[in-house]
């Protein structure tokens, strides 16, 4: 009985120590895992209202005033408001489709550089009150804010500095005509994504019949930091546009494209009028810099910024806009593409069918990621925690990351399929919170037992679409050669 009785004790023992040593192990991987730190930021990084701006990567622009009558881009100012009268005017018509073709926000010409407002300021005659449109009661402004905040769209303003019409453009007393319609702006039409400051400045103009030329030195003029600070006490969740900043630069052209690389960061004390290359610097950004000014594109579906009819067959074609789209929010910018309503107030049918093919065909191409919740190989992730794991690319989760130790500056993910697909694009997206990284990446497809380099790039930002030739495969990866600091990849996707 003795002998029973020792052995089911020795029994239990064995038991208890292996029991122990489980949770040791359990307990050890635990606290090794939560010993592991994130990857600290590399600075700049892009506050909370900028990181909500990536995501919504393009929206619509509306050139829209006296210039859609008289066939002009600029306006001298001389126009009379009584030629503005659309009398189809419908803001649900623009707002509808620019939803429907994929568009998450929409930034208005309130004034352009013919000073003529699509309100009714109080400060200038130059107005619709002075117009036929509604009896001089309309206010564009309002029609299509509300149709934004009705169909789901996000309302931006446009307020040229330079005004072709004010006898006090180029004098002190202008820039507080131009502050008070600034505010009239952000208080009457409710919340407020982005202010658009054109950078357009000075020229001949009517100025209230003096009809001369006006020359502005447009780094001290319009006092920007004091203007600025009117954005942030009026709408403090609004974003502002300029060739400076504060908070998003212009690319440097108007074509269509942002540069590759395409750094969300530059030294915003570098951006001055006739700095010598100014134009590549936009577009490209710079790595070192200091600040957080990502690159806006902003293009127009027509020639023109303003409708024309004589450009009804010049409209851009889905193939094109596609091409702008992997140009620009495919190098990490956001697009703002221009669709001009004509003199009736309607978006043009041949842009609205340009759009919704165009939409189609982002439909078509993005419909499956094939990467979803695809298992992923790397040679390094951070302290070997299932926090910073490979899989976290394609869990579908944009809050989490892999992440390399922070000495490691060149690793790759390696993507399985599970099966040969046909590939024609991959999307990779950094962790952007903890800030812009990487410098240089490869991308290679299994074919015949090896891998085959397909493209290359530099930067990567918010989001990256490479595009290769059709390929079928089961394997992709990506090589992260050059990094400023440890990769920090939340997403693939693979098309």
């Amino acid at each position: 009985m003795m002998c029973i009785f020792y052995s089911i004790m020795k029994l239990f023992y064995r038991l208890f120590i292996y029991i122990f040593a489980c949770l040791h192990i359990c307990v050890f991987v635990s606290c090794s895992s939560k010993s592991v730190t994130p990857p600290q930021a590399i600075l700049p990084v892009p506050d909370k209202h900028q990181l909500a701006w990536h995501e919504l990567e393009q929206y619509a622009f509306i050139h829209f005033t006296t210039n859609t009558f008289t066939g002009k881009e600029w306006g001298y100012g001389d126009e009379s408001p009584a030629i503005f009268n659309p009398v189809d005017f419908d803001a649900e018509q623009w707002v509808t489709n620019i939803r429907d073709a994929g568009l998450k926000a929409l930034i208005l010409t309130c004034k352009h550089h013919d000073g003529f407002c699509l309100w009714q300021s109080k400060y200038t005659e130059h107005s619709l009150k002075n117009s036929p449109f509604m009896d001089g009661k309309g206010d564009v402004v309002k029609a299509v804010a509300d149709a934004c905040r009705k169909y789901g769209l996000k309302f931006g303003i446009y307020l040229s500095p330079w005004d072709r019409n004010s006898a006090q453009y180029a004098q002190p007393e202008y820039i507080v005509y131009y502050r008070n319609q600034l505010r009239e702006l952000l208080t009457g039409y409710g919340d407020i994504f982005e202010v658009w400051f054109d950078g357009a400045n000075g020229g001949d103009g009517f100025y209230g019949g003096a009809r001369e030329t006006r020359k502005i030195d447009n780094k001290t003029y319009y006092d920007w930091r004091n203007t600025h600070s009117i954005v942030r006490e009026l709408a403090p969740k609004a974003l502002m546009f300029s060739d400076a900043g504060p908070d998003i630069r212009w690319c440097g052209n108007e074509k269509g494209f942002v540069g590759d690389p395409n750094w969300n960061i530059i030294n915003a004390d570098t951006l001055y009028p006739g700095q010598p290359h100014i134009n590549k610097l936009l577009n490209n950004g710079d790595e070192n810099g200091t600040s957080w000014i990502p690159a806006e594109v902003d293009v127009s579906i027509r020639p023109g910024w303003f409708y024309h009819e004589n450009e009804d067959s010049k409209v851009r074609t889905p193939d094109n806009l596609f091409k702008i789209y992997l140009e620009s929010v495919g190098r990490g910018a956001n697009l703002l593409l221009n669709i001009p309503p004509n003199k009736h107030g309607l978006l043009h049918e041949n842009d609205i069918r340009s759009l919704k093919e165009w939409k189609q065909l982002l439909d078509k191409t993005f419909a499956v990621n094939l990467a979803a919740k695809s298992k992923v190989k790397t040679d390094s992730y951070r302290g070997k925690s299932k926090t910073y794991s490979a899989n976290n690319v394609t869990d579908g989760d944009k809050d989490t990351y892999w992440a390399t130790n922070d000495n490691v500056r060149n690793a790759f993910l390696e993507i399985d399929l599970g099966k040969s697909q046909t590939v024609n694009y991959i999307v990779v997206q950094e962790y952007i919170r903890l800030g812009q990284r990487i410098k240089n990446f490869e991308v290679e497809v299994w074919t015949d037992n090896k891998w085959t380099p397909v493209n290359k790039g530099t930067t990567i930002g918010y989001k990256r679409i490479v595009k290769i030739s059709p390929v079928e495969t089961q394997k992709v990866k990506i090589k992260f050669t050059d990094a400023k600091a440890c990769p920090v990849i939340s997403n693939v996707e693979i098309y």
